[in-house]
């Protein structure tokens, strides 16, 4: 990748990230390729950074990147979200240093903590989850719930599905799944969930939304916000923490599968994991047995 040039005042000036500037440049190519949800929260976090240390890119010091972390102790951002954050900029001055934009990545030295473990408080038992979707009562949102839960799907990928994405296998279907970072992979449905979403197609065409939103906009396509207030409205009615997620919804899809016996790869495929290893952090987030138990 050719190097970009910046050019450097003696002073440093206040940041805007214009169009069309090397630093709007060196962000639309940091970003490119990214999903739409990852290259928004890029792309927020950088903006962050850079009205909050007043300063181009290329000015940026050890000092400005950790006084920027300390302004996130600030803001109601939780210990994950903070890492996140975190890990976003060191991304971006990593690779503005590789293209050539800054000298020095002052970021390179500070070592991105681990945050505590928490997927086991985010993994329901599969009577909660059974009670979440029995309790719903919108057919809609009922399928919405069993789609996430036997899919195991994040909420971007269940918002973006077509009627198209939606095929027949055997006595059953499958979905056509477009992942992060455009990776794609098929998921195969129970009969009944997929029987059950068929019924609810109507007349819409194969280019239009499976799970279509109430109102007009945005052609009528779900946005993930809404499918987690959606999710979150179940978990309370089934008096549920009011911290679920519909993404606690695909943990307990790992967790539950696993524990009747899933092969781990077989998991892996069906959550789009990159890396069993990333699946096996399920593993040990539910255990079945434990040596303490071995000493009563």
């Amino acid at each position: 990748m050719p190097k970009m040039t910046l050019a450097v005042s003696n002073q440093p000036a206040p940041q805007v990230i214009a169009p069309g500037t090397p630093t709007a440049q060196l962000i639309d190519l940091w970003t490119h390729g990214k999903s739409k949800n990852t290259a928004a929260l890029y792309r927020r976090v950088a903006t962050l950074l850079l009205t909050t240390t007043d300063k181009p890119l290329q000015w940026l010091t050890l000092q400005d990147f950790q006084s920027f972390a300390d302004t996130l102790e600030g803001k109601e951002l939780s210990p994950s979200s903070r890492r996140t954050y975190i890990s976003v900029v060191k991304s971006l001055l990593s690779f503005a240093h590789r293209t050539g934009l800054i000298p020095v990545n002052a970021a390179a030295a500070v070592v991105t903590p681990k945050p505590k473990d928490t997927l086991s408080q985010k993994i329901l038992s599969e009577l909660e989850v059974m009670t979440m979707i029995a309790l719903e009562p919108c057919d809609r949102n009922k399928l919405i719930l069993k789609t996430f839960y036997y899919a195991g799907l994040r909420a971007s990928e269940l918002c973006d599905l077509n009627w198209e994405d939606l095929t027949p296998n055997g006595e059953s279907g499958q979905l056509l799944i477009y992942g992060k970072g455009g990776k794609t992979r098929v998921v195969l449905l129970p009969a009944s969930l997929y029987l059950a979403i068929l019924k609810s197609r109507g007349d819409a065409g194969n280019s239009e939304p499976i799970f279509r939103s109430r109102k007009a906009t945005n052609g009528g396509r779900l946005h993930r916000i809404s499918v987690t207030h959606l999710v979150k409205e179940a978990a309370k009615r089934a008096g549920i923490s009011e911290k679920t997620s519909a993404h606690w919804l695909r943990h307990c899809h790992a967790s539950h599968a696993l524990n009747r016996g899933a092969p781990i790869h077989l998991l892996s495929q069906t959550l789009g994991h990159a890396s069993v290893a990333t699946t096996s952090k399920y593993l040990h987030a539910k255990p079945n047995d434990s040596s303490g138990l071995y000493l009563m």
